[in-house]
């Protein structure tokens, strides 16, 4: 499964499509943080209450979902058995237009260069 998926992942980078990814350790691992108002509340792993764990992620630059489905569909099934894989897009500035100002569109413009730099 590892060699599959590393050649899957080699298919991604080499047109530029896969900007980033990794696997994650199982929830046993982790920690979630709980928000309500200004608390914070840490809740060990495992997250038993929760049917539907990310195993790993992928950040793909794709014109459109149809492109972003056809490589999903090359992809080596990544479990044992049968699994699924959830494609979303992300944000991009336009959809925040109605409420965004020139501060807000400033500050994030100078976290993106920080992060340019430090990637």
């Amino acid at each position: 499964m590892l060699e599959a998926m590393g050649r899957f992942n080699e298919e991604l980078a080499d047109p530029g499509i896969m900007l980033g990814g990794d696997g994650l350790k199982p929830s046993a691992q982790g920690r979630r943080i709980a928000f309500e108002g200004p608390s914070r509340l840490v809740i060990d792993g495992p997250s038993a209450e929760t049917e539907e764990l990310v195993a790993g992620y992928w950040l793909w630059n794709v014109r459109d979902m149809d492109e972003a489905i056809a490589w999903a569909k090359r992809c080596p099934n990544p479990m044992p058995g049968p699994s699924e894989l959830e494609i979303r897009p992300l944000y991009e500035m336009e959809d925040f237009a109605e409420t965004m100002t020139p501060e807000l569109s400033e500050l994030f413009d100078r976290t993106r260069e920080k992060l340019a730099r430090t990637g």
